[in-house]
């Protein structure tokens, strides 16, 4: 099969792998598209993110979607041929965080792309059949990869306790950040104002759950009042007027990734109780994906402003660089 394989810092190679073989409880799945994260551009340009270092070859992609090509022992083989999307988690089952539900904090998990893990730019790849998600015929393999990154925003509006009538502001327009104003707005929310410094990307969150847009560096944001504050920008200035617009006993909840440390204001956060807390990546999230994107209370297609072919992932990787990208994707295997 072919995978187009991160060599170097910057440097893609096409090369040839052996196709793999599913394990008891895996299938295989022809891969058909892949979304380009924030994360595989950081492999892509630096070799590492946070705590994660590239220290050797290694297959990016992990939002992704395909069909099932074959299955492992267990599996029932009426799901050859199924459409599905992947989400791209290998936990320990036994683990005291998975058997608690919380299988997206497994100390022992593989994640797609996370190194040493190889991720989906290739034509095939395994996964349990537990995370190889169903797809009806009307979703597009594009959207399907983008269950991954609506997965997130998921998770983040559930912590950030998101419901009918609810106030929240939303820091950071890229991808996250647009489809969590869309989940706040499919969760009830009434008002959903998202901060960012790019005019253009301003206006295009209006497209995507904004009721509103502010510029950080003009307005107050401090000043907003809201129930819930979720920072998908990782930049420190964003999370402490975040902190500071909400509301007594509202909720802060971290999900861009910047600074490793950054100051808090505790006497804000002690004297209006708020509750702060993180999201890493998600669990259980792939049929309220499914659910909205069938319902059309989330826009998936509209998001994806660049297809490349997968010899073409390296443009890919860049593309969060042209003005108005909002979401690339490789399309691995073209039509059905």
């Amino acid at each position: 099969m072919r995978a187009n394989v991160l060599i170097g810092t910057g440097s893609m190679r096409m090369t040839e792998r052996p196709i793999p073989t599913p394990l008891p409880g895996e299938v295989l799945v022809r891969v058909h598209a892949v979304g380009v994260c924030g994360s595989d551009a950081h492999y892509f340009r630096e070799g590492r993110i946070g705590p994660h270092v590239v220290t050797g070859p290694l297959i990016l992609g992990h939002e992704a979607s395909g069909r099932i090509a074959a299955v492992g022992a267990g599996v029932d083989p009426d799901r050859i041929g199924q459409r599905v999307s992947i989400e791209p988690q290998k936990p320990d089952p036994t683990s005291t965080e998975s058997k608690a539900g919380h299988y997206n904090l497994c100390p022992h998990m593989e994640f797609y792309a996370t190194p040493p893990v190889d991720g989906a730019l290739t034509d095939y790849v395994t996964i349990g059949a537990d995370f190889a998600h169903r797809i009806a015929d009307s979703v597009s393999y594009e959207a399907a990869a983008l269950f991954e990154p609506l997965s997130v925003a998921i998770a983040s509006a559930r912590k950030a306790g998101v419901t009918a009538g609810s106030r929240v502001l939303v820091a950071g327009a890229g991808p996250v950040g647009m489809l969590t104003a869309q989940v706040a707005r499919a969760f009830g929310a009434t008002e959903v104002v998202v901060s960012d410094v790019d005019p253009l990307r301003r206006e295009r969150a209006l497209d995507f759950g904004a009721t509103s847009v502010v510029d950080p560096t003009i307005s107050n944001v401090r000043e907003l009042a809201v129930n819930a504050f979720i920072d998908a920008s990782g930049a420190t200035a964003a999370v402490i007027d975040g902190i500071h617009a909400v509301r007594p006993a509202g909720t802060v909840v971290l999900v861009g990734m910047g600074a490793d440390e950054i100051p808090l204001p505790v006497p804000i956060i002690q004297n209006r109780e708020l509750v702060l807390t993180g999201v890493y990546r998600y669990a259980n999230t792939w049929p309220t994906a499914a659910a909205l994107v069938a319902a059309g209370r989330v826009d998936l297609d509209s998001m994806v402003t660049g297809r490349y072919t997968l010899e073409q992932s390296s443009e890919a990787l860049e593309a969060d660089r042209i003005p108005g990208s909002i979401k690339a994707v490789v399309m691995v295997t073209e039509g059905d």
